[in-house]
């Protein structure tokens, strides 16, 4: 049977992995809203020229523009929560990772009191073994 210590070793385990999935979902989030944002602004730059490239009208470069707009602001709410999460489980990990330490140190504590104890019992089984000095009454 595993011990508590080792299933809280195991949790820890998978928490971490949780957080680097997040952490990575973040990144990816994060990644998209500058490439938006880069979109943004050379649609932007494009609309200050005057002149747009071929077979792109001013009005087709706005709309383009709005759509842009709105995906990056969804982007960010979606990064915003991504990040809340990413803090919560690390607190989450933090929090389990305490936990694991004390109940390994728990579980080293109880393997040393074993191990005092079969020494101690041992060591009495010994001096049972061994003759005792007679007693020496004085009577």
């Amino acid at each position: 049977m595993t011990s508590r210590a080792d299933k809280l070793g195991r949790m820890v385990s998978l928490v971490k992995l949780q957080l680097r999935l997040s952490e990575w979902q973040l990144a990816q989030l994060r990644q998209q809203e500058r490439s938006l944002q880069d979109e943004q602004e050379w649609l932007v730059g494009t609309l200050n020229d005057g002149t747009p490239p071929a077979g792109s009208s001013s009005e087709s470069i706005a709309r383009r523009l709005s759509r842009t707009s709105v995906g990056a602001r969804a982007v960010q709410a979606q990064a915003s929560q991504q990040l809340d999460q990413v803090r919560a489980e690390s607190r989450r990990m933090k929090q389990l990772e305490q936990v694991a330490k004390a109940a390994l140190a728990e579980k080293l504590r109880d393997a040393e009191k074993r191990s005092l104890e079969e020494m101690t019992g041992t060591s009495l089984i010994v001096r049972e073994w061994t003759p005792r000095p007679a007693n020496r009454t004085k009577t």
